[in-house]
């Protein structure tokens, strides 16, 4: 947990899955004044089988930025490790996380989602805190194009985040379910408080995007004082298989044009292949930063100490 001792400037990330992960890595290498908001409208996995049986937040997300904030020595690893293992076999726990397991069962015990995460955390020793983005299970909605390929130009609509996930179809935009959903007031006010608000890496549709789509986040970060920071893929893939970067960044702009950033951080390779980037990143009234920031072993993920020492030079100690 952060303490008063803490050391570094205030961020907050916004994201999920293995996206906020990669970026939690990284800038707990910069600063100990770390906070992880985290999307909350998984319905796969062990998650969706917890949230549709307790009717609660699904922990898997939250799970996972918990992992990447324990710490980098042995007990830290073990610790992380423990969290994200799962159970095996065919029966009831079959495909459960040990980890959402006990974040379901602390939030039974405690009744406070934020208080449970907060003695996970302590019990793990993480620098840091994890909020949920709101305080009520969400669902994702999208309208994709291509779905039936006997109708190619027919626009459907598909519900659910693991279901937008694995389409084999163009996400066009996506909403969510309840529309204009509450915002965490705990996140809300750590982005008030931050220096700086980092949002991506990670599934553009499920985990980026859906921040920008509740209200009281959105204008969080438009009123914020930190400066805001947008980190793009390495690569595009699933959701945005095929999408040029400024087709990215064209995707927040129509699902949230009133939110600006002052930096967009691109790897080099995937920003070398799109000449019409730096427009797209000119038009927000941000900087561009082009950096080696890939993982170079054949995986299309962040490497954190490459990305750590971007952050470092954009948001580090004495940066504000």
């Amino acid at each position: 947990m952060t303490t008063s001792a803490a050391r570094g400037p205030a961020v907050v990330a916004l994201g999920g899955g293995h996206g906020l992960s990669a970026s939690l890595r990284a800038l707990r290498r910069v600063t100990e004044r770390l906070t992880a908001v985290v999307t909350v409208a998984d319905d796969g996995g062990s998650s969706g089988r917890l949230r549709d049986e307790f009717d609660i937040l699904p922990p898997g997300d939250l799970r996972m930025a918990l992992a990447a904030l324990c710490g980098e020595d042995e007990l830290g690893r073990t610790w992380a490790s423990v969290l994200q293992s799962r159970f095996t076999g065919s029966g009831v726990l079959g495909g459960h996380s040990i980890g959402n397991l006990l974040i379901a069962g602390l939030w039974q015990q405690l009744g406070d989602e934020l208080a449970a995460l907060d003695m996970v955390g302590g019990l793990l020793g993480v620098r840091g805190r994890v909020i949920p983005m709101s305080p009520i299970p969400l669902e994702i909605e999208a309208d994709v194009l291509g779905l039936d390929p006997f109708a190619p130009d027919e626009l459907n609509t598909l519900t659910g985040q693991a279901t937008v996930a694995k389409a084999k179809a163009e996400v066009r935009a996506v909403r969510l379910v309840p529309q204009d959903p509450p915002a965490h007031p705990a996140a809300v006010d750590a982005i008030a408080a931050a220096d700086a608000v980092v949002l991506g890496p990670g599934s553009w549709f499920t985990s980026v995007i859906p921040h920008l789509l509740v209200p009281g986040l959105r204008e969080a970060i438009v009123d914020a004082r930190a400066q805001r920071i947008l980190v793009l893929n390495v690569a595009p893939a699933f959701e945005t298989a095929g999408f040029t970067a400024a087709r990215h960044i064209e995707l927040l702009a129509d699902h949230a044009p009133d939110v600006r950033f002052d930096v967009v951080v691109a790897d080099a390779d995937f920003a070398l292949h799109d000449p019409h980037m730096a427009d797209y990143v000119h038009s927000l009234g941000a900087e561009l930063v082009v950096a080696d920031v890939a993982s170079h072993d054949g995986t299309a993920t962040h490497d954190p100490d490459r990305l750590a020492q971007v952050f470092s030079e954009i948001i580090g100690p004495g940066k504000r």
